[in-house]
């Protein structure tokens, strides 16, 4: 059994979401278990594109209305990846230095279409087309009503929403960007007065998935206007948990660790790497250490750091590390406090792959108090390297973290997105370290919970039976 996913990021190529990590992974663990997975994205002007060679494999033009595009398709020629990976390489539109910008409509309706053209010439097609987020949300669509694409008709089509707040709309004027089509079938495209790529692609998929349980009932009261028409749609609707991939993050073995360790090494492999944490940022080892690790945005709640970071600090029992960026107001509040609390805080803007992991490891605790969180990976490599999460009850996180006055508890979790439920929170994360038996016992504990995407991976495949 083929399948081919198609994807605007996967890493370790492109990423700026959690998009990136499933795309990256889920293919190799679906290879593992005796399916064939390919992933098709597009080709950026990146650190990974300058950094590697590729050969070309085909060659065409693809039409935007009356605009002509030449295109390529490229491959890796020393495959890196535990996965075949193709590139749609669009030169005006798609070889950028970013992935998303404010002309999107036209750049994935290229590489979509670019995609779809090239599909057309292989000698056997795939057994399941695999569509992730509203960047290849027209997919479903042309898949159904493009007479350009009647060859696909028959080939089950899924779709899994990372995160239902990006929709990819924009105007009925530029519909006919789209290969011809029965134009009676036009409302397909249409959800609330735009042509909505996500909402085309729930009415047209075979099957929807979402990245947890709890995000798809979420979805049906809360998606952004789109809760009518998932609710109308619920019967091809499920959520399936993502995993990590083990052999990226395993303490024992990750090369940007200052000290590598396993479940019986825990307290002295974090605290080796705590060490080097707080001497690189100037805090206290003998304080618990609360990290941060993502986007300065409302969605992840880091708007109330800066009040709820004042109120901790100023009692003096905590410190806490920031890596991220965003919002530029967040970003300065967030620099700001750096004079007011040194010794106990600091924050780099901006990302660090290597300094992520070291978090990771070295940090006593992870925040995350999202207001939306589909699944959320970052709890899951908390978890992975003996870190204790504390998190807002919602989506994925809600999947992944018991609370630790419940039966078999080992995370923090608190109920709304408030400066006083992070407060508190952190105020209990604090008398739990103070406990230092319970502590140890708890980070070793947690490094055992298996969130690979072993079991992740065949739920999909079983999914894909199911059609």
């Amino acid at each position: 059994m083929n399948v081919t996913h198609i994807s605007a990021e996967c890493y370790p190529v492109a990423k700026v979401g959690g998009l990136a990590d499933v795309v990256g992974a889920l293919p190799k663990y679906q290879n593992s278990a005796s399916f064939s997975s390919q992933v098709i994205m597009p080709f950026y002007d990146n650190k990974f594109t300058k950094a590697n060679t590729f050969n070309t494999v085909y060659e065409s033009q693809l039409n935007l209305a009356d605009t002509s595009y030449p295109f390529k398709i490229l491959t890796l020629k020393e495959p890196l990846l535990d996965f075949d990976i193709f590139f749609v390489d669009v030169p005006e539109l798609l070889f950028k230095e970013y992935v998303y910008s404010n002309d999107d409509t036209e750049r994935f309706l290229a590489f979509q279409i670019a995609t779809l053209d090239w599909m057309l010439t292989w000698d056997a097609y795939p057994d399941y087309i695999h569509c992730h987020d509203h960047h290849t949300g027209l997919i479903p669509f042309m898949l159904q009503e493009s007479f350009k694409y009647e060859a696909f008709r028959k080939i089950p089509n899924i779709l899994t929403i990372h995160n239902a707040q990006y929709q990819g709309w924009f105007s009925h004027k530029k519909v006919n960007l789209i290969p011809p089509f029965n134009f009676e079938n036009v409302g397909f495209l249409d959800w609330g007065g735009s042509v909505n790529p996500l909402a085309a692609a729930i009415k047209c998929a075979w099957r929807i998935t979402t990245v947890s349980p709890s995000y798809m009932e979420e979805l049906k009261l809360s998606a952004n206007g789109l809760e009518n028409l998932l609710n109308h749609e619920s019967a091809k609707c499920s959520g399936i948990l993502n995993g990590i991939d083990w052999n990226v993050w395993d303490p024992e073995t990750d090369n940007y660790l200052v000290s590598n360790y396993n479940t019986k090494t825990v307290v002295s492999g974090k605290k080796a790497n705590k060490k080097h944490l707080c001497d690189t940022f100037n805090l206290d080892v003998k304080k618990p250490l609360f990290a941060f690790i993502g986007r300065l945005v409302g969605e992840k709640g880091s708007d109330l750091f800066p009040e709820a970071f004042k109120d901790i600090l100023e009692k003096g029992d905590a410190s806490i590390l920031l890596l991220g960026s965003g919002h530029d107001d967040t970003e300065i509040q967030l620099e700001a406090l750096k004079n007011d609390y040194k010794g106990t805080y600091n924050a780099f803007i901006g990302y660090d792959e290597s300094l992520s992991h070291v978090i990771y490891a070295g940090a006593d605790f992870l925040l995350m108090p999202s207001r939306v969180e589909p699944c959320g990976l970052n709890q899951m490599y908390a978890l992975r390297y003996g870190t204790i999460p504390i998190v807002r009850r919602i989506g994925g996180l809600k999947d992944t973290v018991i609370d630790i006055s419940e039966k078999n508890g080992f995370g923090i979790c608190h109920k709304d997105v408030t400066v006083s439920d992070i407060t508190n929170a952190i105020d209990r994360g604090t008398s739990l370290y103070e406990n230092n038996t319970t502590y140890k016992k708890l980070s070793k504990q947690v490094m055992g919970i298996d969130h690979s995407w072993n079991a992740s991976a065949k739920e999909y495949i079983k999914l894909y039976k199911s059609i």
